[in-house]
């Protein structure tokens, strides 16, 4: 059960982003359609960026007409102290935000925002799980470092719950605790795709009145991969107001159970990410589906490190991970729009997916 000022504020459905002037009609559906004054019109949201803050992909997001992205949080102080110093060399052109408003300034400003998350909950669990001790945990002082988002497990169990690869293991004890301080210090819950889908149907249930997300997965029905979400899932989310941010991995979009003795799936084009969008918009709308990429781009990754014992290869292929062609990268992002637009998407529904959707919930829940 929520309590405090969660209570109080998440219940009920989240409202509308307020429409703002000036915007290209929104039930147009030409396909002449510019795209580059489409993502001009609206605040565009990266709603997951593989990694840290890193100039590289900041420079690409600014080729790519992105206003926002959400990236890590760094976990020990010396991390967060470099990032601040990072911010601190790039302020001009960027920053970290911690509400709406910020956002919305610095887009005013000329400048592109960093929103922090985690993709799990690991690093939190002794506190949470402990049977001696305080019930205090650090989540507060994370919050007030800037983290907004928060997945629960990143692919296998942890003191809260199941990973993707243990689908079956519920929300622990200690995973109801989470849940509820992280609905409590209005964080955004992130379940879904690297979180297992009991414990993200748990943790549904225990948001009723509370716009849930998932940050970045992608379609069971269309690639049965551990990494993809089903429909259940999808409807679950979309109950609560919620979205699902969709990837660009191309093995998310191909690559399945049966491919486990394949070594690499072929890369798919930009038309099988734009299915994607299509496939859930016709499930929940599309009030409920938005950009995930998830880029690695700027990353030091060993792709020959992948431990083998613990992630399967009908979940990812050897060697390096690809991106669907056409959206390899955030610069990319016009590609996106463009397909939307040739495929009869109108345009109020284009500026859901680039940002108005995310914002729709990020306000709900961290207010104004």
């Amino acid at each position: 059960m929520l309590k405090g000022r969660a209570a109080e504020s998440l219940s009920g459905s989240a409202e509308k982003e307020t429409p703002q002037k000036n915007l290209p009609d929104d039930s147009d559906q030409s396909p002449n359609r510019d795209p580059l004054a489409l993502q001009k019109s609206t605040l565009v949201v990266e709603g997951l960026v593989a990694g840290g803050p890193r100039l590289s992909h900041l420079e690409l997001q600014k080729k790519g007409g992105v206003d926002c992205g959400v990236t890590g949080l760094p976990e020990d102080p010396l991390s967060f102290a470099k990032t601040l110093k990072f911010f601190d060399e790039h302020k001009k052109e960027y920053v970290v935000a911690r509400s709406v408003a910020e956002i919305r300034k610095a887009k005013q400003d000329g400048k592109i925002t960093v929103v922090y998350g985690w993709q799990s909950a690991e690093n939190l669990g002794a506190a949470f799980n402990s049977p001696l001790g305080t019930p205090d945990t650090p989540l507060r002082a994370h919050y007030e470092n800037g983290l907004r988002m928060l997945g629960i497990a990143y692919n296998v169990a942890n003191f809260f719950g199941g990973g993707c690869l243990e689908p079956q293991i519920g929300l622990t004890r200690a995973g109801r605790r989470l849940v509820e301080e992280i609905h409590n210090l209005r964080i955004v819950l992130d379940v879904g795709g690297h979180t297992g889908e009991q414990t993200t149907l748990d943790a549904l249930a225990m948001s009723k009145g509370v716009p849930v997300i998932c940050t970045h997965s992608n379609v069971a029905a269309i690639a049965d991969n551990p990494r993809c979400i089903s429909d259940r899932v999808i409807e679950g989310i979309a109950k609560t107001g919620g979205i699902i941010g969709l990837t660009a991995v191309s093995d998310f979009h191909a690559r399945s159970r049966k491919d486990a003795a394949v070594p690499r799936t072929p890369q798919v084009g930009v038309e099988a990410y734009l299915d994607q969008f299509d496939y859930v918009r016709k499930l929940v709308g599309a009030d409920h589906v938005a950009l995930g990429p998830d880029f690695v781009d700027g990353l030091p990754i060993n792709y020959e490190a992948v431990n083998r014992e613990i992630v399967p290869r009908e979940m990812i292929s050897d060697g390096p991970w690809l991106y669907v062609k056409g959206f390899e990268n955030i610069s990319e992002l016009p590609t996106v729009t463009r397909g939307l637009i040739q495929r009869g998407w109108a345009s109020g529904d284009i500026r859901k997916i680039l940002g108005s959707n995310w914002l729709r919930v990020y306000e709900a829940i961290w207010g104004s």
